[in-house]
């Protein structure tokens, strides 16, 4: 049996006569088209939305903004793979109207309209509000973590400077002893010069590196920060998300009818402890309802963020995340011993009443010992 074939490349085909024969009429790029046409771009904050009287005419802000809209929903984020497509891609070609911009020109077109963009995907979210894609009933709020352009190594924490700094005084004391006795041997043996200069100049390299690190680490107490990063100074790291290891923290929220993102900002938060209200309540605020419900997991889960969460109209929903030894080795956690206030006594999860048996006070703290040593005795669920 024969293999499909294609074409003779030297066919003459009759093509369509325009290229706008090529794009379907249900085709995405439309859509791209007719939003960013629709959309005031000198409001949003798009330098060069009206063009100049003179000089040399550049590309339109529609144009790159409608190329990097087609790049982010086919997953074309570089500027290189996007100059590339505007040349071979019918979509793209129909798209910007046969425009070839290079590489640099669309990679500092983001750089420079970096606010712009939230201006745009805030524009959407309306849109969508306006055509009733969104339920406005429940949210859906969770980070992800991304990877920046930096290494753990040129990343410090005080703790960091402060360790490495002991170490460098360690060090330069260690090789002032070593050059202390090459210069006591520097007759006896050979070479006793070649190693005391090299001795000083590493003492001269680890004096430098901990005049570096001194300040690094002054500078880092008086701006109240916790971390530095040396490449990427926005960037901290991501103790729990070792992967990673020094980058951002993005946060979204996410409408449930659709699974549309409402809202979405990048931060550099170590962990997701109290983003939840700041998040949701944002979100609401772009649904234009009152009040929200919003699911998150445990790693949302913070006492004041969850009280913040009633002051921005935002129901929380949020996982009680276990902690303590006890709860990791299978005894019952705090929450299923039932308190009575009004008998200051507790049940406990076989049904048993538990009395205050001892009182005690340290460092400002007042623990009360809780038990019922008979029915705790013969009690199945005491191992537990």
């Amino acid at each position: 049996m024969a293999y499909i074939q294609g074409h003779a490349r030297e066919q003459m085909l009759l093509i369509p006569a325009s290229v706008e024969d090529y794009v379907g009429a249900e085709n995405p790029v439309r859509f791209i088209e007719a939003f960013v046409d629709d959309l005031d771009l000198a409001a949003a904050g798009f330098a060069r939305a009206m063009p100049k009287a003179t000089g040399r005419p550049g590309y339109a802000p529609g144009d790159l903004l409608k190329l990097y809209l087609y790049g982010y929903l086919n997953r074309l984020r570089s500027s290189r793979m996007l100059a590339a497509e505007t040349g071979r891609n019918l979509e793209v070609i129909w798209l910007l109207r046969g425009l070839r911009p290079d590489f640099r020109t669309i990679a500092d077109f983001r750089c420079d309209n970096r606010v712009a963009f939230k201006a745009v995907f805030r524009a959407f979210v309306l849109l969508c509000r306006r055509l009733d894609l969104f339920g406005r009933e429940l949210l859906a709020v969770d980070g992800t973590r991304l990877k920046a352009v930096n290494s753990r190594r040129r990343n410090f924490t005080r703790q960091k400077l402060a360790d490495w700094i002991k170490l460098a005084d360690e060090r330069i004391e260690e090789y002032l002893t070593h050059l202390d006795r090459a210069d006591r041997s520097e007759v006896e043996a050979d070479g006793a010069a070649q190693r005391a200069a090299t001795l000083r100049a590493k003492i001269a390299r680890m004096r430098e590196r901990l005049q570096m690190h001194t300040t690094m680490l002054a500078d880092l107490v008086a701006s109240g920060e916790s971390q530095v990063s040396l490449t990427d100074p926005d960037a901290r790291g991501m103790a729990t998300h070792p992967k990673v290891g020094v980058g951002y923290n993005a946060q979204v929220a996410v409408d449930a009818k659709h699974k549309l993102i409402v809202e979405q900002h990048v931060t550099n938060a170590g962990s997701d402890l109290g983003l939840l209200a700041q998040t949701a309540g944002a979100a609401r605020e772009l649904l234009g309802v009152e009040r929200i419900d919003a699911v998150a997991d445990k790693g949302y889960y913070k006492g004041e963020d969850i009280a913040a969460c009633d002051e921005v109209g935002v129901i929380p929903y949020v996982a009680r995340p276990q902690r303590g030894a006890a709860v990791f080795a299978g005894r019952f956690a705090k929450d299923e011993f039932t308190y009575d206030a009004a008998g200051d006594f507790y049940r406990c999860p076989s049904g048993h009443r538990l009395d205050p048996l001892q009182r005690s006070e340290k460092n400002g703290h007042r623990s009360i010992y809780y038990s019922n040593r008979p029915a705790c005795r013969g009690c199945p669920l005491k191992p537990q």
